[in-house]
């Protein structure tokens, strides 16, 4: 069984090259056994998912055909896609996770390695703006209430708080948008192993005596992506570039 760990795509119908990237990764993993773990941000935007277009049909076709075949897919949202629930998946037999999820996986030889999964917002504690914003927004009262609004309302105000994300950014440092070291402490606690994505510094940190893997954003033409196997030791553990 291969478990393959993605995050921060951010695929929309203006970069088709994306598109065809995940599609292709989902054919080159198709006859592998494979439970892909998608970390959030898979979608530049979300505004529904009653929202349908020919290229997420597209899309919805190949994950047809991938879960068909015996894999699995697992889902995390993130801070672009936390309004995809479990009626888009349902398309395609996928599974939403928890917004922090753990996972065992029998290593040979090893042992049992647990592992925490989240997109890694959470983690940025020291971007206060952001995390204030956050509780508002993803507020159950006010998400149950945008679903009831018309997907037009709902593209335009997905579109303004991608504008605000944008401008905000560019008045923070580095520093404020990466991962607050006693968040990963805690999140590190009783795990041996934690992936997230977001941040889109790709690395592999040894911290606390526990590893913290950053799963990379998905550029023009590459991304890092993470693959475990029964075979892979915690010392072979790396991140591994896919290129479309």
């Amino acid at each position: 069984m291969t478990h393959l760990f993605i995050s921060d795509l951010h695929l929309s119908p203006d970069h088709p090259r994306l598109v065809r990237g995940f599609l292709d990764l989902l054919t080159q993993y198709q006859d592998k056994k494979t439970r892909l773990y998608i970390l959030g941000d898979w979608f530049n935007a979300w505004i529904g998912d009653d929202y349908s277009a020919p290229w997420l049909d597209e899309i919805v076709q190949h994950l047809k055909t991938f879960t068909q075949a015996g894999n699995q897919v697992f889902f995390q949202v993130g801070n672009r896609d936390f309004a995809l629930h479990q009626i888009f998946l349902n398309k395609f037999n996928g599974k939403l996770l928890n917004e922090v999820d753990y996972l065992n996986i029998a290593l040979l030889n090893t042992g049992s390695l647990k592992i925490r999964m989240e997109h890694g917002d959470a983690l940025c504690t020291d971007d206060v703006s952001y995390q204030r914003f956050k509780k508002i927004i993803r507020n159950p009262l006010l998400v149950a209430f945008l679903r009831k609004t018309p997907l037009s309302f709902r593209e335009k105000l997905v579109n303004g708080f991608r504008k605000r994300s944008h401008d905000s950014k560019e008045f923070k440092s580095y520093e404020i948008m990466d991962v607050n070291q006693t968040a990963v402490e805690q999140a590190l606690q009783r795990v041996d192993l934690l992936i997230h994505g977001h941040t889109h510094r790709p690395a592999i940190h040894h911290e606390f005596d526990k590893i913290r893997i950053v799963l990379g954003d998905w550029r023009k033409d590459q991304a890092q992506i993470l693959e475990i196997d029964e075979y892979t030791t915690l010392s072979q553990l790396q991140l591994k570039t896919w290129d479309y």
